[in-house]
């Protein structure tokens, strides 16, 4: 397995790319801000061929060059359709703080984007990444499990960072869900599955379990809190 990833835009979000090697097909995972020619340049240095883009969840700094991507490979993009909402109305979901990233940008039309359903395994590019649905940073989120070889993979998005978690005070986040998701989608992950959030380093499950209060937070959590 060949992963590569960067830091896209303000807002550092890690784009990645997974491809079953050098030189074959690939998935590029949220390109964000100004991700179109640095994406072009990590493609290039492995020959990497994209024949999808798959979305964590809606925000902008994930999404904000998932069109010229697209358009510029003619590949299609995935997204929970809990988030198409995103897409369709930016301004309402981003609160007013994100207004000045929001004009003149241009978002697919939603009804182009394949929508992605909880358990569902995607095979694109000679790789298999199964659907996660964990909501609480948006009603969305999702992440992608992979298998790397040497251990299992999480593409976590904004569910699950180094020491921390994603964000719920932005329109349609809610804390309680996180802690359903966190409790029922992530505690029970091997302790060796290797993290790749959606911002800052990687980690694993094992480290999380012992050290983020969140998590520690979210095993106390009773059953039938949140959703």
């Amino acid at each position: 397995m060949l992963i590569r990833s960067f830091p896209a835009g303000a807002f550092g979000t890690n784009c990645y790319a997974v491809a079953s090697g050098p030189g074959q097909e690939c998935v590029v995972v949220d390109p964000g801000m100004d991700a179109v020619e640095p994406l072009a340049q990590m493609l290039a240095d492995d020959g990497l061929k994209p024949v999808a883009v798959v979305l964590t969840h809606g925000h902008l700094d994930h999404t904000f060059s998932v069109l010229p991507v697209c358009d510029g490979y003619d590949i299609p993009a995935y997204l929970h359709p809990d988030d198409l909402g995103m897409i369709a109305d930016p301004v309402r979901w981003h609160g007013p703080q994100l207004a000045p990233l929001i004009t003149g940008l241009r978002l697919p039309d939603p009804s182009d984007i394949k929508t992605l359903d909880d358990g569902a395994v995607l095979s694109l590019a000679g790789v298999d990444l199964t659907v996660r649905h964990a909501p609480g940073h948006t009603q969305g989120s999702v992440m992608f499990s992979i298998d790397l070889g040497e251990a299992p993979g999480l593409l976590a998005g904004d569910v699950l960072f180094a020491g921390s978690v994603g964000r719920v005070d932005l329109p349609g986040g809610s804390w309680d869900a996180m802690l359903t998701s966190l409790r029922d989608v992530v505690l029970p992950l091997d302790d060796e599955t290797i993290v790749l959030p959606g911002h800052g380093p990687a980690t694993t499950i094992g480290r999380e379990r012992a050290t983020n209060p969140y998590l520690a937070e979210a095993a106390q959590a009773p059953k039938g809190r949140g959703l």
